[in-house]
């Protein structure tokens, strides 16, 4: 509202890229405007609303950048404000078109000319809806609380097996400078009665879980001294504290489902271990908690209030919502899709494993990781521009690439999460709205990469369009075998995100940083976790510990980087070609380690001739 009014008496290029809203302008010692001391609008880019929030904001901020020739383009800027016009307005419609299949009459960009608005206008195409979903209202306290589906999911995994760790969400956190313990308490204290899901407690009730919210309460964390030990010692303890940490097992029904160790390592030097239990959090939950636990501790170590508005709803709120309008219609609705989607889906992955499949797998796991190039990276973009896709449709190509390669399969399953958080109010909320997709492409035809790409597109674009239905209640429709050895539906999986999100914030007097801590659990055959940063993309791989070694893992996300290499440079060549290419590879890499343990036998022989001998008398 505000850029549009000043357009009204100002020329295009005079109109600010961003706004920020301060309490007061800072001024120096003289009472005069001290502009050092003005936040630089390029670090609140995030806050504005600047990044695309879903797949397909992240599809039109690409086209309309290609088009319009621009660096970066705001959700809420307007495309004939940017310097569009009608003839670029049909090659949008072109492209969308062919990106989305989605046949969008050109007035729907007129009045909905904005990033934020051509999406939500293509999401509801893609579902084949047009009626706005109903508003997310506050509902009595007076009452026991329906959980949200996804929580049921949790709290009956919990009953079958209430000590196991795999749904601890961990995270431990460095900070360096002074601290002030009782702020930081204080901040605890206020994000708990901010965010009601952080003292609820899961009853039982008739055989289903039920929500019971707590009253708030100060908040006690525990503080651990490390002070005057060595700091072999001291890195040790800490490693050791972070692993019982994140294994220590949670009682749902007390409620307590957040719990705090901090570490004091010296003076200026503090660690802070965070638990928290799936079924009231998230990833995209856990960076909200320590954005808002920095600005509260910078607000009440200078002894002022608390500059965070008010949440308009809250995570029970949410689930009272989702039971209601997840309704026996929409539900079958979905149910149907998902069925036909699956229909005949294969029962395994069979990846190339170091040990045999155990017949109860364990939550045993591994790490390893790596990192892509700058210029690959860049490559990659210009990939997604090119052709009309997003970063992660890209990646999830050369993952269905990589699997083919190494199986021979051409009926593949890649699971992924999404945010859940498809309405505003929820994006400032902690709780677990996280669901899961399962992403099912037919590689069959000897497709080149470029096809495979688009094939993956389709599906990620469907898949998207029924998203709402909790991964739960799709097990349910699709009702695979069940086995104990591996995951239903999907035994790999593939997640981006990026560094901005997953990066902590920083404070005036405090500096965080985040450490890897946890010891390695797995869910599942292997996950792939990209993070995609200014310099380059990092990669993560989970693996279960009972199928792979760790060189192993290592040498596929080695092999992994050589696909997508090959689908940012050379898309038109055909999966058997890049998979020719990637065997040929394999013996390299085992030519080379044949002679290195040659080499070192050899030496080792040597040096074993060199050795004086005992002579035995007589």
């Amino acid at each position: 509202q505000l850029r549009a009014w000043l357009s009204r008496s100002l020329p295009a290029y005079m109109i600010p890229a961003a706004f920020v809203t301060l309490e007061e302008l800072p001024l120096n010692a003289n009472g005069k405007l001290d502009r050092g001391a003005l936040p630089d609008p390029v670090d609140v880019a995030d806050d504005l609303g600047s990044a695309p929030r879903t797949p397909m904001e992240e599809l039109v901020v690409g086209i309309w950048i290609d088009l319009l020739g621009r660096q970066a383009i705001g959700l809420d800027e307007n495309f004939f404000d940017l310097g569009g016009h009608s003839l670029l307005a049909m090659q949008v419609r072109a492209r969308l078109r062919e990106a989305c299949e989605v046949e969008l009459s050109l007035p729907t960009l007129f009045e909905a000319p904005t990033v934020a608005g051509l999406a939500k206008a293509l999401e509801r195409g893609r579902r084949g809806a047009h009626e706005e979903e109903p508003s997310i209202e506050r509902v009595p306290r007076d009452r026991d609380l329906p959980t949200s589906f996804a929580q049921e999911r949790l709290w009956v995994l919990h009953q079958m097996e209430p000590d196991s760790p795999a749904y601890h969400i961990f995270v431990a956190v460095e900070l360096r400078g002074r601290l002030d313990i009782s702020a930081l308490a204080s901040s605890f204290s206020e994000i708990c009665r901010r965010h009601e899901s952080l003292r609820t407690a899961f009853a039982t009730l008739q055989g289903q879980a039920v929500q019971q919210i707590t009253p708030p309460r100060p908040w006690i964390g525990s503080l651990v001294e490390l002070t005057g030990l060595g700091s072999k010692t001291v890195d040790a303890l800490v490693r050791r504290l972070a692993i019982d940490e994140s294994r220590r097992p949670f009682d749902l029904s007390r409620g307590e489902l957040m719990r705090c160790l901090l570490l004091r390592r010296g003076a200026s030097e503090h660690v802070i271990l965070l638990t928290l239990h799936h079924i009231v959090s998230d990833g995209w939950s856990m960076a909200i908690l320590l954005r808002e636990m920095m600005v509260l501790y910078e607000a009440f170590s200078r002894g002022l209030p608390s500059p965070l508005h008010a949440l308009p709803i809250q995570y029970a709120d949410f689930a009272v919502w989702q039971r209601q309008w997840l309704d026996d219609a929409r539900m079958k609705q979905e149910m149907d899709y998902w069925r036909g989607q699956l229909a005949g889906v294969p029962e395994l992955l069979e990846l190339p494993t170091d040990r045999p499949r155990p017949q109860v797998q364990s939550d045993r796991g591994g790490l390893v990781t790596s990192s892509l190039p700058g210029e690959l990276a860049a490559d990659l973009q210009a990939l997604c521009r090119r052709e009309g896709v997003t970063l992660f449709m890209a990646l999830t190509a050369g993952f269905n690439a990589l699997l083919y390669a190494l199986t021979g399969r051409e009926d593949l399953v890649v699971g992924t999460d999404v945010a859940g958080r498809e309405r505003a109010e929820l994006e400032g909320l902690i709780g677990f709205f996280v669901n899961q997709l399962v992403l099912r492409t037919d590689l069959s035809g000897e497709p080149t990469l470029r096809e495979v790409l688009h094939r993956v597109r389709r599906v990620a674009l469907d898949a998207y369009a029924h998203q709402n239905l909790p991964f739960e209640k799709l097990v349910a429709a699709v009702n695979p075998r069940r086995s104990l050895s591996y995951a239903p539906l999907f035994q790999v999986k593939l997640i981006l995100q990026h560094a901005s999100a997953s990066e902590p914030p920083q404070g005036s007097e405090l500096t965080m940083r985040r450490l890897r801590l946890r010891a390695a659990t797995s869910q599942i055959d292997l996950l792939i976790n990209v993070t995609a940063a200014a310099e380059g993309l990092w990669l993560s791989a989970e693996y279960s510990a009972d199928l792979f070694e760790a060189a192993t893992v290592e040498r596929w996300l080695a092999r992994f980087a050589t696909v997508l290499s090959w689908l940012a440079t050379r898309s038109e060549a055909t999966l058997a070609e890049l998979r020719q290419q990637l065997m040929q590879e394999d013996r390299q890499d085992k030519q080379t380690t044949e002679n290195a343990l040659a080499a070192a036998s050899q030496d080792k022989l040597r040096k074993l001739k060199r050795r004086p001998r005992m002579l035995s008398a007589g």
